[in-house]
């Protein structure tokens, strides 16, 4: 709708992930060196946290399409579905060509796929996305995978991606068995003030932008509403600039985003001068 107005050639603030317009700063490149160390390491678990929106998902997507081809990776989005579900979406994304009726049958299958792996220098990986969402029995479940190994070197890694609260669910003296083999950990903060103005920059640019659109102040206010929250951010932007189409405005200034903020009933979280 507002593509022609403001000369682009996508829409730039997309709340979906997408590693196309994934921006390095310095807190996401800090992220993306832990996982790659993560795959290198293969020590068991690791854990990367992080608020609602700080592109968690972003990163992980970006990992899994510049994995090296030793790599096997299978996400999940949704590991509370039914536990045979959560062994027969293994199976798929693997590709074991079966479906099983029962978690004893899984295992023997998954363990030859593994040992199969191994022997072809292969490296497995079980990426678990909302894990805040998990509860202990289903941990368990994903624990006992990752007990599969051959000549003491485990056979599966797994990393677990959730929001903050996944720590304290971790500190459970019933998850205690999975919390221990936790060895590394990573919290994504939301980005600064500068770094708002340098990422609404950079989604412009790989949208096609000629020009800048934002004002400084704009992406400072931007930053003050949203609290430095790459989702959010990306919500604001985009009703900015419908409302600027709908204006007649080439420019976005910081009344236009005050008034973004009423329209997505935003909370105000600091005086809007």
């Amino acid at each position: 709708m507002y593509l022609d107005y403001y000369e682009l050639k996508k829409f730039p603030f997309r709340t979906n992930p997408d590693p196309n317009f994934l921006w390095f700063g310095e807190k996401h490149k800090k992220a993306i060196s832990f996982l790659k160390y993560g795959m290198l390491k293969r020590d068991g678990f690791l854990l990367l946290t992080g608020d609602v929106g700080t592109g968690k998902t972003s990163l992980i997507r970006y990992l899994v399409k510049s994995a090296d081809a030793s790599a096997i990776i299978a996400t999940i989005s949704n590991p509370m579905m039914p536990v045979i579900d959560f062994y027969n979406f293994l199976s798929e994304k693997f590709k074991l060509d079966n479906k099983f009726a029962d978690k004893a049958d899984f295992f023997f299958h998954f363990k030859k796929f593994l040992l199969k792996a191994y022997s072809e220098h292969k490296l497995v990986f079980v990426i678990i996305d909302a894990a805040q969402t998990l509860i202990h029995d289903r941990f368990e479940e994903i624990r006992l995978l990752s007990n599969i190994e051959f000549e003491n070197q485990k056979l599966l890694n797994i990393f677990f991606v959730g929001q903050n609260e996944i720590e304290t669910i971790l500190m459970d003296p019933r998850n205690k068995a999975t919390s221990q083999r936790i060895n590394m950990s990573y919290q994504l903060q939301p980005l600064d003030e500068n770094e708002t103005i340098h990422y609404i920059a950079h989604r412009l640019k790989v949208a096609g932008a000629k020009r800048g659109i934002f004002t400084d102040d704009a992406c400072k206010k931007i930053f003050d509403i949203a609290d430095g929250i790459p989702r959010l951010i990306n919500s604001i932007c985009d009703c900015a600039l419908l409302s600027g189409y709908v204006k007649g405005l080439k420019i976005i200034d910081p009344l236009l985003i005050r008034e973004c903020q009423i329209e997505l009933s935003i909370p105000i979280g600091t005086i809007f001068i």
